[in-house]
């Protein structure tokens, strides 16, 4: 293989960066041309390709977001966007792809490499969600945004005895939620995995809590389930607590990249280069327990994703 693309699509997460500095750096180390794809699949449809060398990704590694920015493509998801982007790749001489991203553009890697062009995912979300993987690159990092902001809610929650009902990123996924809610001592955790009764979960928790002298109260909610502003009038009326809701928003996708994140995502970029190398398409690159692997797309795509249940009980034996 003499000339690969790289590309990052969906919602950015920290650490894609890194990854695409590894997919770059190891394919020039190889004597592989490395183009860099705009704005992902929309980039390849409208030729919006830029070719990336070991110094195009200098300074980097640190940096959130995406240097390859990125995009949500409707048109790629129809037979003539996705001959639009083969035609693009044809015209560079681009032998195969590396796609960083979620589920959905691992589905487009999955469609290029049906139509001749190998594809390799790497997992890049903050949400973890991807059932393939143990995890995923921007993960760790935006854990940590979330303990900070809401370690920092909490010193105005406790001075004015409040409770404050926080939404979290997640919309399908509780993992955010859940281990963020852990690491700031949450007095309640709803995910979208586990649909408890709101009134008896949080509500009647909390009332539990009053009982020991507790003043103050952290609740975290997965944005999947949504409503944070109806559950604080709810908690306000029937508790007797003044209730804020805090919506953290997009702050939680930015920043710079973790160690964790950084390591990951340059072992990911390493092994998709690999693969491409051996003539290997179709495949997801992934972590699984500690190790680096990789799985067919499809395979990967059936996975059914697990809640750590026992995490569940652990949060909500130690919260109150």
């Amino acid at each position: 293989m003499k000339t690969i693309g790289v590309l990052t699509s969906g919602g950015d997460a920290p650490g894609m960066n890194a990854a695409i500095r590894a997919v770059v750096r190891t394919a020039c180390e190889n004597g592989i041309k490395v183009y860099g794809i705009n704005r992902g699949y929309a980039g390849l449809i409208e030729d919006d390709l830029r070719e990336l060398n070991i110094r195009s990704v200098s300074d980097i590694i640190h940096r959130g977001g995406t240097m390859l920015y990125t995009a949500r493509c409707k048109e790629f998801r129809e037979e003539s966007g996705m001959q639009k982007a083969i035609a693009t790749c044809k015209k560079y001489g681009i032998e195969g792809l590396v796609v960083i991203g979620g589920d959905g553009s691992f589905r487009g890697a999955r469609d290029l490499s049906l139509r001749g062009i190998p594809c390799i995912g790497i997992p890049g979300t903050i949400d973890n969600d991807i059932a393939s993987s143990d995890y995923t690159i921007g993960y760790d990092t935006c854990l940590n945004t979330i303990m900070q902001m809401v370690d920092r809610v909490r010193d105005t929650v406790e001075s004015h005895s409040r409770c404050v009902v926080v939404e979290v990123m997640g919309n399908r996924c509780g993992d955010l939620t859940l281990n963020s809610g852990i690491a700031v001592g949450a007095t309640a955790i709803v995910i979208p995995e586990i649909r408890d009764d709101i009134e008896k979960h949080v509500i009647d928790r909390i009332k539990r809590t009053q009982k020991t002298d507790k003043k103050h109260f952290i609740i975290m909610v997965a944005e999947g389930i949504g409503g944070v502003e109806e559950l604080a009038r709810k908690i306000e009326k029937n508790c007797g607590v003044e209730t804020r809701a805090v919506i953290l928003g997009h702050v939680q996708r930015g920043g710079s990249p973790t160690v964790r994140d950084r390591v990951a995502a340059s072992q990911m970029g390493y092994k998709a280069v690999q693969l491409l190398m051996e003539g290997v398409g179709n495949r997801v690159v992934v972590q699984k327990d500690d190790h680096i692997v990789d799985y067919d797309i499809y395979e990967a795509l059936n996975m059914e994703r697990k809640v750590n249940n026992e995490l569940y009980k652990i949060a909500h034996e130690i919260s109150i």
